[in-house]
């Protein structure tokens, strides 16, 4: 494999910057073609963005969550697929750094990822289960210290363009669904065959399709926490975090095309007030609570962070679902101020103020994981939790 050159010079946001330049440059043809954003994640590649997690006693940068999830900003204002993918791969990457860290095989695979800038994709949803990450039907079976899987996993988001996938099973052949366990396989350990395709109405250069995946490998790398540990500790808060940066950065972009309609306005008609001024302070309102309710997640998540039983607990779980209920259903609304702001020259395909790539990839937010099945989990640990009220967190 090539190692990536390293132009990682300046700060993160400024390499993200030079990202999201890419990123723009080829984020229509990425949607039209429903194609994968290569450019953008060579560009990741080469600023060495895709290990800046990684402790720096492993060669990282020892970024945290709340860094990461403001590049996953800037990437997004260019290219919502760009970014989604740049998230995805830190979601996954999160496991790797708080579960992996005393365990030798995984640390030296961090040390790997670091050198080569390995792209990380995830398998979670399986045909009869839907998109219930925490139960599984194909069960990971081990012999002579090798494991081997088989796996009908309904989507993997850029599958065939990751270096390394981290898949969950159930953790022996009579395990119960909800006994699961995660196993890191590199891409010379695996092998993909394509059961469905991606073409839908955002996110298109995702590439989410559908695979039977089969894979064998040293039985070293399952990891040895249970997964329902990892998702709680670890993918919960990252997920609902840095899925809401992207759709943040998505509005960011649609509210500056709005703003800058409404300028363009007031200059033809200077002592004018636009017909779309007041809308705009409506949706800058909204783009700031949109801020705020993620701001907190982070804030919140680096206190938990300090206590394993706080990270694990109720009261937590239940304010990481609702940040991604928040941010997902607020995204929208920003998106469909900034439209009426804009109005045709929004609504039309080729403008400065085109908004239909970025309401077409908003509508995906509330769909993964669906808010339906958030608000149910969440509901039913209602039942059992006072909600936290307090102002001081």
């Amino acid at each position: 494999m090539n190692i990536p050159v390293n132009l990682a010079i300046g700060s993160l946001t400024e390499r993200a910057a030079r990202v999201a330049a890419v990123a723009r440059a080829f984020a229509d043809q990425v949607d039209q073609k429903s194609r994968f954003p290569v450019e953008a994640v060579d560009a990741m590649k080469a600023e060495r963005l895709l290990s800046i997690q990684i402790p720096a006693e492993l060669g990282g940068e020892g970024a945290r969550t709340g860094e990461i999830a403001e590049l996953c900003s800037i990437i997004a204002q260019a290219c919502a697929s760009s970014a989604m993918v740049f998230a995805m791969h830190h979601i996954k990457l999160s496991s790797l750094v708080e579960h992996g860290i005393h365990t030798e095989w995984h640390r030296g695979f961090m040390r790997r990822i670091v050198s080569e800038q390995l792209l990380i994709a995830s398998a979670t949803t399986e045909g009869g289960i839907g998109g219930n990450l925490r139960n599984s039907i194909c069960a990971i079976e081990v012999e002579d210290g090798i494991c081997r899987l088989t796996k009908d996993a309904t989507v993997i988001s850029y599958g065939q363009y990751a270096e390394t996938i981290l898949i969950t099973s159930r953790a022996h052949k009579d395990a119960v669904s909800t006994d699961q366990v995660m196993t890191v396989f590199t891409k010379d350990q695996y092998s993909l065959v394509k059961t469905q395709d991606w073409d839908t109405l955002g996110m298109r250069g995702t590439c989410s399709e559908g695979f039977m995946f089969t894979g064998e490998a040293p039985a070293e790398q399952i990891f040895s926490k249970p997964f329902a540990e990892i998702a709680a500790q670890s993918m919960l808060a990252n997920s609902h975090i840095l899925w809401s940066g992207v759709w943040y950065g998505i509005a960011v972009d649609a509210v500056g095309r709005a703003q800058s309609f409404v300028r363009g306005a007031a200059r033809k008609t200077p002592g004018v007030v636009p017909p779309g001024a007041l809308r705009l302070a409506e949706v800058s309102n909204l783009l700031q609570m949109m801020k705020s309710n993620v701001v907190a997640a982070i804030k919140s998540y680096e206190i938990a962070r300090e206590d394993e039983e706080k990270l694990s607990s109720v009261a937590f779980a239940v304010a990481m679902n609702n940040v991604k209920i928040a941010s997902s259903e607020t995204i929208l609304i920003i998106i469909n101020h900034a439209m009426l702001i804009c109005g045709i020259m929004g609504y039309k395909n080729g403008t400065p103020f085109s908004l239909g790539r970025h309401l077409r990839d908003a509508h995906s937010a509330q769909l993964m994981i669906s808010n339906d099945r958030i608000l149910g989990n969440t509901s039913t640990m209602l039942l059992i939790h006072k909600q936290d009220t307090s102002l001081l967190g």
